[in-house]
């Protein structure tokens, strides 16, 4: 065992005794303004985690990195990206459905080449490691290589990583529909190579309704049986054209959701993407079911889709925070919490520093079914943390020199931080990023 401690104000959060995914009382703050995070760095797990005092004398010997004017928290998690939409990032003018037409679907075709998608994926999972980010539900493209470049990429890296082939049968340019047939096959075969083999696990990934006929949507709650552990991705009433669309090729369905409910698709391990449109039939549903949504306010705004409802849910469903890329403008988790805590704002709630935070890391584990190995700093949980640097722009500087209270603090680094706040990512206890003008100090 080589043990190692960083040294800096450490925050985490563990979830409450009667955690509620939709509540904003779900977490406990832990908060060690001169604190430590011990870790094997063998095992790549937390061995211990409080005030540096303590943690220091409890483990003689140990090594030691301090890092000045920071903080230490768990790498953030994304319940919502696209690995192949990073060249579409910032595309003008559309919303979602033309959006997918002039620009998604022609930049997808191009993972036909394994060795762009892998080129591509390398990019991808250096991008979000230097914002902050350790873990993601991400989609591939239909290509069944997009996935197996995704996976060996992240596999390399040893980061927790959950990835699919797109599901897509039908309105989609030929190059890019697959069959119900083929997409069973495909999909059984990248579950078996990939999925529990070291960090990395499977999504089911119909796209979204329109583009999977009901075969292809009885394929995936196939799946879904075959393999309980695997995770389902999709899409859910993002845009209004796009739900006329569902309710036009589905007339028989009582609603988009229904859709995905008829054929097996919800459930405690499924995740759908956007919600901004839902009846209080669909948030009863979503409830009861254990079902969970994906807040992604950048690509929300960016497309002109709507405001999500964070707070004032009819029923209490269970919310992650993500980025959303390409449709979403940042692979920076911080700039999300920005951007929500506008449309909360808007929508006449508030989004606080802490549940933002605690949404980030333990609360979007627990909505990826991970809060047992990461989002904590519970020992024993993998060693998948972050160095923020508070002080990383003059503005954040001079900011943060007028605050008082950790809660000030977070607001002022979640408003103003980006990629620039991230002066180091680990993964299981190594070392995968670090910002070259970040001082850290060793003794």
């Amino acid at each position: 065992m080589t043990l190692q401690a960083h040294c800096a104000a450490v925050l985490h959060y563990t979830a409450s005794s009667s955690a509620d995914l939709s509540s904003t009382h779900a977490f406990q703050p832990h908060y060690f303004p001169d604190g430590a995070l011990a870790i094997d760095t063998d095992s790549g797990r937390v061995v211990a985690c409080g005030d540096a005092e303590s943690v220091l004398a409890n483990y003689p010997g140990i090594e030691i990195k301090t890092y000045d004017n920071a903080l230490i928290m768990p790498g953030m998690i994304d319940t919502h990206i696209h690995y192949p939409q990073v060249d579409v990032i910032a595309s003008y003018g559309e919303q979602l459905l033309d959006w997918l037409n002039n620009y998604t679907f022609p930049a997808e075709q191009a993972f036909a080449d394994e060795q762009y998608a892998a080129a591509t994926a390398d990019f991808f999972l250096d991008e979000l490691a230097r914002n902050g980010t350790t873990t993601a539900l991400v989609f591939g493209t239909v290509h069944p290589q997009s996935v197996d470049a995704f996976f060996s990429a992240s596999h390399q890296r040893n980061m927790r990583m959950i990835c699919g082939k797109v599901m897509m049968d039908r309105n989609a340019p030929h190059a890019l529909c697959d069959t119900a047939d083929s997409s069973l096959t495909q999909s059984r075969e990248l579950i078996e190579r990939w999925h529990g083999k070291g960090r990395q696990q499977y999504a089911v990934t119909p796209r979204f309704a329109i583009t999977s006929t009901r075969e292809q949507l009885e394929v995936a709650g196939q799946l879904l049986k075959e393999y309980p552990t695997v995770t389902l991705q999709t899409h859910l009433a993002e845009n209004l054209d796009e739900i006329a669309f569902v309710e036009e090729l589905f007339p028989e369905r009582a609603s988009y959701l229904d859709v995905y409910d008829y054929y097996g698709l919800l459930g405690p391990r499924s995740v759908f993407a956007h919600g901004v449109h839902l009846t209080d039939t669909d948030y009863q549903r979503l409830s009861e079911s254990g079902s969970h949504l994906a807040f992604c306010p950048t690509s929300n705004l960016f497309l002109g889709s709507g405001l999500f409802r964070l707070h004032k849910q009819p029923h209490p469903v269970s919310v992650g925070l993500a980025s959303d890329v390409g449709g979403g403008t940042s692979m920076s988790m911080l700039q999300t919490l920005s951007e929500a805590y506008k449309i909360c704002q808007l929508n006449g709630t508030s989004l606080s520093a802490h549940e933002a935070f605690y949404r980030v890391t333990q609360g979007n584990a627990q909505v990826l079914g991970l809060d047992h190995c990461i989002g904590s700093f519970n020992s024993g949980n993998e060693a998948d943390f972050i160095v923020l640097d508070l002080n990383a722009t003059p503005l954040m500087q001079r900011r943060q020199s007028t605050c008082h209270t950790i809660e000030e603090r977070l607001f002022a680094l979640m408003v103003l931080g980006d990629d620039r706040a991230i002066a180091a990512t680990f993964v299981a206890g190594q070392c995968l990023y670090r910002k070259v003008s970040n001082k850290e100090l060793s003794n």
